[in-house]
C-alpha cells in the first residue's frame, strides 16, 4: 500500500497498528546511512520488520 497525501484514507489505514509499524519504519530510516528495510506482511498486516544496516570502512590504498 503506497500512502498518498491527497487519496482519502481506509479504515485500514488509520489502524493504529500501522501507525506503529509507520513509526517504526521511520525510526530505522533516521539513524541509516546504508542498508535495507524488509517488510513482512500477513493479512494486511505488518507482521515484521527486518532492520540491516551496512557499516562502511575507508578503503585501504
Amino acid at each position: 500500500m503506497i500512502l498518498r497525501p491527497n487519496e482519502p484514507r481506509t479504515d485500514a489505514e488509520t489502524d493504529p497498528t500501522l501507525e506503529e509499524s509507520l513509526a517504526n519504519v521511520r525510526d530505522a530510516l533516521g539513524g541509516m546511512r546504508f542498508g535495507q528495510i524488509v517488510l513482512t506482511v500477513h493479512e494486511g498486516r505488518v507482521m515484521q520488520i527486518d532492520i540491516t544496516q551496512k557499516h562502511r570502512f575507508g578503503q585501504k590504498k
